[in-house]
């Protein structure tokens, strides 16, 4: 019985610390032509949500990846805008266990054994969680028209440390959906 609960422990932490990734392109872009870019900045003010430290991880984990796909980032006049938004709402996770007692008591004209009435037990937890969404936009620079779409869905971490680790995973993560020509 110990083991279904370690399971079931088990999984409602993944649900909680699971990201969810999807992306969205223009299929008529040539994205070979893009090869600097420029970061627009935060749209609607969403950057006074995060702090700067986290705002600096964000953007240093785009531009490894935009560096790995060999796009370069210059202050001014890129071929690609990159601008970002992020949102955070307050989540409630609930998970449910139910244990069941057999019942042992008269089992009919056999005598005792299995039977009779047995009982369950249904124990609910909650825990309160933070999601959060980022959602990069590639714009071409002339025509000014959205070419690529980016959206990270996901537990934020309480944890500084585990924020620098996991927030350029989610990013590579997200970038693997990124169009190649």
């Amino acid at each position: 019985m110990k083991s279904i609960s370690l399971l079931l422990a088990a999984m409602a932490i993944s649900v909680v610390s699971f990201s969810q990734v999807k992306s969205d392109y223009n299929n008529d872009a040539d994205f070979s032509k893009y090869k600097t870019y420029t970061f627009a900045g935060w749209q609607e003010d969403s950057e006074k949500q995060i702090n700067q430290l986290d705002k600096d991880r964000i953007q240093k984990a785009i531009r490894a990846e935009f560096d790995k796909r060999g796009m370069e980032f210059v202050e001014s006049d890129g071929d690609a805008i990159i601008t970002l938004f992020i949102v955070f709402d307050q989540k409630t996770s609930t998970t449910a266990y139910t244990n069941y007692n057999g019942g042992m008591g008269y089992g009919g004209r056999w005598g005792w054994g299995y039977g009779g009435m047995g009982s369950s037990t249904t124990t609910y937890s909650e825990s309160d969680y933070i999601e959060g969404t980022l959602v990069i936009d590639m714009y071409d620079s002339e025509t000014k028209d959205l070419q690529w779409q980016g959206i990270i869905t996901s537990t934020v971490k309480d944890n500084p440390k585990k924020r620098e680790k996991t927030i350029p995973k989610k990013i590579a993560k997200l970038m693997k959906q990124y169009p190649s020509d």
